[in-house]
């Protein structure tokens, strides 16, 4: 970990721990609704991109413990992640746009999923130009993640019953 970085050890470790517990909790009560869920059009691929953002909340988390890592390479490997992560939220935004329903606008449900992604993006490429600050990009990017998965946790468990 770049002393630049030594700050942020008990930050990354609620993240790592809450992201993980959270990931597996969605896991487990999305059981609970399965058949309806996979009856939809988008909840899946929504379920799939919440759960991989947080992953990346709780592997950033833990890429960043690692000791004696330069920021560039710490930068780099978040990147990596936020690429593949970016690439489930754009199956689920394509099923978004594609359900067409009426109740509610593709763009409102879309932004929950895009927000976290964003900020992993924008602190990956700050911290692989050497900027410390970008992990406050990737500390936003954490939280929106948690703040997103909890909103698909309800939709997966209560409005699909609607």
């Amino acid at each position: 970990m770049d002393t630049m970085l030594e700050g942020w050890t008990e930050f990354n470790l609620a993240i790592a721990g809450a992201g993980a517990a959270l990931a597996g909790l969605i896991i487990v009560a999305m059981s609970v609704n399965i058949r309806e869920i996979l009856q939809t059009a988008t909840i899946p691929a929504r379920a799939a991109a919440s759960i991989g953002a947080l992953m990346l909340g709780v592997t950033a988390s833990c890429l960043a413990l690692i000791p004696r890592q330069p920021l560039w390479a710490l930068g780099l490997e978040i990147l990596v992640g936020t690429v593949v992560a970016t690439w489930l939220e754009f199956a689920a935004a394509r099923a978004i746009v594609r359900e067409n329903r009426a109740n509610g606008s593709p763009l409102l449900k879309n932004a929950a999923g895009i927000a976290p992604l964003v900020a992993f993006g924008v602190g990956s490429v700050l911290l692989l130009l050497g900027d410390a600050g970008g992990y406050y990009g990737v500390a936003i990017g954490s939280i929106l993640a948690i703040l997103s998965a909890v909103l698909l946790s309800w939709i997966a468990l209560v409005e699909i019953l609607r």
